[in-house]
């Protein structure tokens, strides 16, 4: 099937965007995302198949990013961690006054 890179479709995750928009941002992801993201012709609701994809990129010179590390693999620091750190780090006086201040807050 032909596609027409003016062809409206929806990136999985991202709305409706052009199908060269949507090649061009699904190849700029990083590989473990673009494989859970699909897209989808606005027409008919047709999910382009992969193999398809590639080859309309590589049509149209649309090359993937290949070393992205993407901000939803980064694993995120969880706050007790953080705190634990900064507690560790701090000498006592301001511990205490931060005791202290975190009592006041809490009774109004």
């Amino acid at each position: 099937m032909t596609s027409d890179p003016e062809e409206s479709v929806r990136l999985q995750g991202f709305g409706e965007m052009t199908l060269r928009t949507a090649i061009t941002t699904l190849m700029l992801l990083a590989p473990r995302e673009r494989v859970d993201t699909a897209i989808f012709r606005v027409r008919d609701g047709e999910r382009l198949a992969t193999s398809e994809i590639a080859e309309l990129a590589s049509s149209w010179g649309i090359e993937p990013t290949v070393h992205v590390r993407s901000p939803r693999l980064v694993p995120d620091r969880h706050w007790p961690e953080i705190v634990r750190g900064m507690v560790r780090e701090a000498p006592l006086p301001s511990l205490m006054v931060a005791f202290m201040l975190g009592v006041l807050v809490a009774r109004r």
